[in-house]
């Protein structure tokens, strides 16, 4: 079991920078295949990014404004987010895949094992 806590989210104005974090759980946290996934309001949850061991992918809607990285000692993937827009108000989940498999596309949900509860990322206009 692994367990997940995301923090870092709230209200802020478009244009500015916030970093969410998640927390996780066990004891091989340096080998998870760990994802950030979001929920704008009324729609389907999407992709945001993923991160296993130094590679990552951005979708395309936040790339050149985001960048996930993590830091295996505190067992913490985090999400920096810079200009901000209100587009990119959602629930933002992490979530973490235990083990990595070649062939598998860690931009579909599915592929992933845990989730957090979610954090609330509002931005203003």
């Amino acid at each position: 079991q692994v367990l997940l806590l995301e923090s870092g989210g709230g209200l802020v104005q478009a244009g500015v920078s916030l970093r969410l974090s998640c927390a996780a759980s066990g004891r091989t946290f340096s080998s998870y295949v760990m994802g950030w996934y979001r929920q704008p309001p009324g729609k389907e949850r999407e992709f945001v990014a993923f991160i296993w061991t130094a590679n990552t992918v951005y979708a395309d809607s936040v790339k050149d404004r985001f960048t996930i990285s993590r830091d295996n000692a505190k067992n913490t993937v985090y999400l920096q987010m810079n200009s901000l827009k209100p587009e990119d108000t959602a629930v933002y989940y992490c979530a973490a895949a235990t083990k990595y498999y070649s062939g598998r596309d860690y931009r579909q949900d599915r592929n992933y094992d845990y989730w957090g509860q979610g954090t609330q990322v509002t931005v203003s206009s």
